[in-house]
């Protein structure tokens, strides 16, 4: 077995995953050590992939080149198209998995891939020479060589598992923990945080009373993730209850035990996906929370009862979830528990995720502070993605605001103060309209392409496509009509489309069925895409002139070798925040938290 590799990522999880399989399929040659290679690609928390900003970011990585949706298409048991009451810009594919077969797939896809070798062991060590990543040392003493490492660590960094007074060593149940690595890097000057996550109890399906939930009813004709899979379908069911008063009684009863309350847990936890004892102490005038009830698979009886993560005392649990309608005769296969695991604040990465402190090692995942798989994936492909290429002396991929819902991650990671997990929302996309989950292979498979991990024939298509729209649009716009009661005014087909009761279908009969224009218009993409344009044209252009507005921002570079210290005028709190920061762009400088508007106009006069 060989003793160097170009690239090495250290953790088997969503981001390793991606990182691994991205560096090997660039060309580099790609070692992946995790603790266990039956555990990768275990899905840790709830098995679903996708969800409100998630599934856009799925989708973002399948038009890459990446993994996540072919695996989620593959495992899926339950799909759902989210946000379909809404515009489509909140359009967000969703799907339950099947634990056991999601990870089944992704370790069949690593070891199906030339260039990549898995290996079982724990890293403790980061060699340096001359300021850049030389090489990794194994607990059992084995050293590789290496130019790149992507640490992919996950929860497994100094993890501590909480149920109610008990804790223990571990980075999930049953799973051991990385005590030296956080160490090491430490004394290279990478600053580290705690943090802390939870799961829910699961519970047998056979005991519970399903006549008394809601059905949780998925898509008729469900959309897959990925642009390779052709159909897929629903297999199971899911379900909807809620936790009662008697129910909230029961927690708080158990508040002077919870690890959380008590002090034990110093990490911050997710806000937005608050444990169950969190919420009902933050919303103590509300009756109920929902529940969701997803089946882990469909080999399994092991339900998931989403919304109810806790790391409360056994016993509390049970009584609990006993006061839900359809639990009450529930019977718990495994109790909710917490993770407090060390990461690293993002603001020490470029943009690139690679280090600022260390040449060629990179970060990805939970150890920048952020939750959940899709943010997780996401990172790893862009970090695998550029260790590959800045070993080949490519320029890295670096996706801005306008692009991705994957370049507003990694631009809020590394400009913004990270506390707390950082998990995505629409609502954190300034031109969320632009990047739908309709279109990322038309925004983003050229660069896959481009980087190595898309084939030409794929790239043909989606150009094929988007050149296809173009031209439909612009016949659209000059084939115009004469409308009855409108004084003999003409009118353009992509006016009458732009009109709420309007669609490709109520037009066509304007049109010669051999026209070049209605050939065009038999593409369902193509008619999904022009509706959409037609409809929100107004909203789209706006949003479009907003990125050229940001673009001029962007293209004001800073110079890393700025002293802040040295500029008359700037905050104290401006001066500190873009000292640690260090922001590449004018327009970085203005999302850092706590440089206030002064302090960018006083920049901007400095770099002119």
């Amino acid at each position: 077995m060989s003793n160097y590799y170009d690239v090495i990522v250290i953790g088997g999880g969503h981001a390793g995953i991606e990182a691994a399989s991205a560096a090997a399929r660039i060309g580099c040659s790609t070692c992946l050590i995790t603790m266990t290679i039956s555990a990768i690609g275990r899905l840790s928390c709830n098995p679903a992939i996708g969800g409100m900003a998630k599934g856009q970011i799925v989708r973002e990585i399948d038009a890459l080149g990446g993994e996540m949706g072919r695996l989620a298409d593959l495992s899926g048991i339950h799909f759902k198209m989210l946000g379909k009451s809404k515009g489509p810009a909140m359009w967000s594919p969703r799907s339950q998995n099947d634990k056991d077969l999601y990870p089944f797939f992704a370790q069949k896809r690593l070891q199906e891939i030339a260039n990549l070798i898995l290996i079982e062991g724990i890293v403790d060590d980061v060699g340096l020479q001359n300021g850049a990543v030389s090489s990794v040392l194994l607990q059992n003493g084995r050293r590789i060589e290496c130019k790149s490492v992507v640490i992919c660590s996950g929860t497994f960094l100094s993890s501590r598992l909480h149920i109610g007074e008990q804790s223990k060593i571990g980075g999930r149940i049953d799973e051991p923990s990385a005590e030296s690595l956080s160490e090491t890097l430490r004394q290279y000057g990478i600053a580290t945080g705690r943090l802390k996550t939870g799961t829910p109890p699961r519970i047998r399906k056979d005991s519970i009373d399903w006549n008394s939930c809601t059905p949780d009813v998925g898509d008729a004709n469900p959309s897959p993730f990925s642009r390779e899979t052709e159909a897929v379908t629903n297999q199971i069911q899911c379900y909807l209850t809620t936790t009662t008063k008697d129910t909230h009684q029961i927690l708080e009863s158990g508040f002077d035990r919870s690890p959380m309350f008590t002090g034990r847990i110093t990490g911050a936890g997710p806000r937005y996906c608050p444990s169950i004892e969190d919420k009902v102490y933050r919303f103590s005038d509300k009756n109920g929370h929902q529940i969701f009830l997803e089946p882990e698979g469909l080999s399994t009886d092991s339900v998931y009862v989403n919304g109810f993560s806790t790391s409360l005392p056994e016993g509390i649990q049970e009584d609990a979830l006993h006061t839900i309608p359809g639990l009450e005769k529930s019977q718990i296969l495994r109790y909710g528990y917490a993770v407090e695991y060390d990461y690293f604040p993002s603001y020490q990465l470029q943009h690139s995720l690679e280090s600022k402190a260390v040449k060629g090692l990179f970060f990805a995942g939970q150890v920048n502070g952020t939750s959940g798989y899709e943010e997780a994936a996401a990172q790893g492909l862009i970090a695998g993605m550029n260790a590959a290429l800045g070993i080949q002396g490519k320029p890295p991929i670096v996706l801005d605001r306008s692009q991705a819902y994957i370049g507003v991650l990694i631009d809020d990671l590394v400009s913004l103060t990270i506390n707390e997990p950082y998990r995505m929302f629409t609502s954190r996309a300034e031109y969320r309209l632009l990047l739908r989950q309709d279109n990322a292979d038309i925004r983003l498979t050229h660069i896959g392409y481009e980087a190595g991990l898309v084939d030409r024939e794929t790239d043909n298509a989606v150009q094929a496509l988007t050149e296809s729209i173009e031209t439909a649009q612009y016949l659209l716009k000059n084939y115009r009509i004469k409308e009855q009661g409108s004084n003999d005014q003409a009118v353009s087909l992509w006016q009458l489309l732009k009109r709420p009761e309007s669609s490709v279908q109520t037009i066509l009969h304007h049109l010669s069925t051999d026209s070049l224009l209605s050939r065009l218009l038999t593409n369902e993409r193509l008619i999904e895409q022009i509706e959409i344009a037609a409809r929100y044209d107004g909203y789209i252009q706006r949003q479009l002139q907003e990125v050229e507005r940001l673009k001029a921002i962007e293209e004001s570079q800073l110079p890393s070798t700025i002293n802040y210290n040295s500029i008359v005028g700037l905050s104290s709190e401006g001066r500190e925040k873009l000292t640690r920061v260090s922001p590449r762009s004018l327009g970085q400088a203005s999302r850092i938290s706590g440089v206030s508007r002064s302090d960018i106009a006083i920049l901007s006069m400095y770099v002119r």
